[in-house]
């Protein structure tokens, strides 16, 4: 009877530390405390310590939430767009933008690894069918997959600077990726047998029965 409360407790206060830490990133920099994150989300130190096991934890779920409720919807939006093409370019460009909004908890989190192609397809598998669609209009070529328009965020992603904060080179390389992505008689190179190529070619498969 009493286990329930506890986890609802626990929920709260998880989102509580997670918004607190998001903020703080943003407000005070990378170097900001623990004990700074947990006294603005009104709890212990050792609570913080107890739900996310440390700071590379936090930071972790803090970056997750940011894509849950800030990447995410970009994606489901463009799937109610009407032009499949327009669309999916509106939606990759729109996720930079937002992560230029949150450059801190971009950096951090890169530091901790929690900002890898793996990742970013997790929360992009929504534009699937956006890209299915854009790919059927001749709009992008048809040997792209999710995975690709993941690793083509964080290549672009890469070249974030502090001392660019108009996201003017994300925006260029993007652009510059994303034209590579329009459709032509030469086809792409052949991924990779195992590893990282593997998946691709196994989304490519699964794009083209779609």
């Amino acid at each position: 009877m009493h286990v329930q409360p506890r986890r609802a407790d626990a929920q709260r206060n998880s989102a509580r530390v997670v918004r607190a830490a998001i903020l703080a990133f943003e407000e005070v920099g990378a170097a900001v405390s623990l004990d700074e994150v947990a006294q603005r989300a009104g709890v212990g130190i050792a609570t913080l310590y107890r739900l996310f096991g440390g700071r590379d934890g936090l930071i972790r779920e803090a970056f997750t939430t940011f894509f849950v409720e800030e990447v995410e919807p970009l994606a489901l939006a463009a799937r109610a767009a009407e032009d499949p093409g327009d669309a999916l370019a509106t939606a990759l460009v729109r996720t930079l933008d937002a992560f230029a909004t949150h450059r801190v908890l971009l950096g951090i989190a890169r530091e901790t690894g929690a900002v890898t192609v793996t990742v970013a397809e997790r929360y992009l598998h929504q534009l699937g069918d956006v890209l299915v669609a854009a790919q059927r209009a001749g709009r992008v070529r048809p040997d792209i997959t999710v995975r690709d328009l993941a690793a083509v965020v964080v290549m672009a992603l890469a070249t974030a600077r502090a001392d660019d904060p108009a996201n003017a080179d994300p925006r260029r390389y993007l652009a510059l990726l994303m034209a590579g992505m329009r459709p032509s008689d030469d086809p792409l190179p052949p991924p990779a047998s195992t590893g990282f190529g593997a998946r691709a070619t196994r989304d490519s498969r699964d794009c083209t029965s779609a």
